[in-house]
């Protein structure tokens, strides 16, 4: 009986000891032959899990083949990166952008290999609803654009893409723009000219009054938008940071009062609520420029029987401008296209008032230096305070 024990025993042992070199050999396709009983069990479970682990392994593999070579495939750069910003992975595109090696730049800082001030401060900002556009290599002519997109718990995915063509042909449309507004300044200037001439000429039959007098009205509209062009074309250039002065708003905007009771058709009252002392660093008369956009709109929409106000003051979350008025008011449709060059939000009714559209975009770019906000709110039925918040960097006094 003893010696049967023992016997049985040793053959498990044995079988156990075959059990054990296979599972650390990794032979789980081969596996032992150990008859039937526990052991043809064990085994019979070891191998559904292995074939169950291997065929999701080989899926996840085909997924991430797919991955690889979509993503090699895109025409923008891609690089993963942790809650760090450092490097986990990138594709081919981002290698050829960035200059990054795989065995160098994995886990290296991607502030550290993209030194620009503007992507350090998008980095840091947490807002990543644009992208940010920057020339990383002062000395190529190539320009990125680049926008975080988070994923995950800590994971980010970096969009890299070469945007070098539309900056150029951004550029051309702005010298383009400042050329023409120049060469037709001069052919507008003598036709002008002219046109007064006649109009003070008496010998100028009666009938062509009215014909010439619209042809001035026209020629002055058409000068205006030339200047207006001009004055937008100077803003593009410098990215509208002014500079220079200490502005007194409320006694620009006094004077800005005073302009629009002084004009033949007005709204019966505007009102001026000056509420601080607080002045803003800038220059004057792009300052100006921009506030007399802002009020002159809304004075030339207004009735005669409306009103108009216009408030200044201060809190802690910077100095604030609002224009409010009586006016039919702006759709909420049109509140994002607003700042858009030559946007109106009534065609007809614009050229009618004398409008060319380009006036709040003039304010947003005179403004863009020391603006933090624009909000326009749209109440149903009434017209709706346009508030502009500024960050304050000058003190009361002046």
């Amino acid at each position: 009986m003893a010696a049967a024990l023992a016997t049985y025993l040793g053959w498990q042992l044995w079988l156990l000891v075959r059990l054990d070199n296979w599972l650390r050999n990794r032979r789980v396709a081969d596996p032992p032959d150990v008859a039937t009983g526990l052991w043809g069990d064990v085994v019979t479970q070891v191998v559904r899990l292995h074939r169950r682990k291997r065929f999701h392994k080989d899926r996840v593999m085909r997924v991430l083949r797919e991955l690889r070579r979509s993503t090699a495939a895109m025409p923008d750069g891609v690089v993963v990166l942790n809650n760090d910003n450092e490097i986990v992975w990138f594709n081919h595109k981002a290698s050829e952008f960035l200059g990054l090696t795989r065995k160098v730049d994995h886990g290296l800082r991607i502030d550290n290999l993209v030194r620009h001030p503007d992507f350090t401060r998008y980095l840091k900002s947490g807002q990543y609803a644009l992208p940010v556009v920057v020339r990383p290599d002062p000395g190529a002519d190539r320009y990125l654009a680049f926008q975080l997109v988070r994923y995950g718990e800590d994971q980010r995915l970096l969009m890299i893409r070469d945007v070098s063509r539309q900056v150029r042909l951004e550029l051309m449309r702005k010298d383009f723009v400042a050329n023409a507004s120049h060469e037709l300044r001069s052919p507008l200037t003598v036709i002008s000219g002219y046109l007064e001439t006649l109009a003070d000429d008496p010998a100028v039959p009666g009938e062509l009054a009215e014909p010439l007098a619209e042809m001035r009205r026209q020629s002055v509209r058409m000068t205006q938008i030339i200047e207006d062009l001009l004055v937008l074309s100077r803003l593009e250039a410098t990215d509208g940071q002014l500079v220079g002065d200490t502005v007194d708003v409320g006694g620009m905007l006094a004077m800005l009062r005073r302009d629009v009771l002084a004009r033949p058709i007005h709204p019966a009252k505007v009102e001026l609520k000056i509420d601080s002392g607080v002045r803003l660093i800038g220059e004057e008369t792009m300052l100006h420029s921009a506030f007399m956009n802002l009020v002159d709109n809304a004075a030339k929409y207004t009735p005669a029987t409306g009103s108009v106000t216009l408030r200044w003051w201060d809190d802690a979350r910077g100095a604030h401008f609002s224009v409010s008025d009586t006016g039919p008011g702006i759709a909420s449709e049109h509140i994002p296209r607003l700042t858009e060059r030559f946007y109106r939000v009534d065609a007809g009714r614009s050229r009618v008032t004398g409008g060319s559209g380009w006036g709040w975009r003039s304010s947003s770019m005179s403004c863009s230096g020391i603006v933090r906000s624009w909000r326009c709110r749209v109440p149903r039925a009434r017209a709706a305070p346009l508030l502009v918040t500024s960050r304050c960097r000058a003190s009361s006094s002046p």
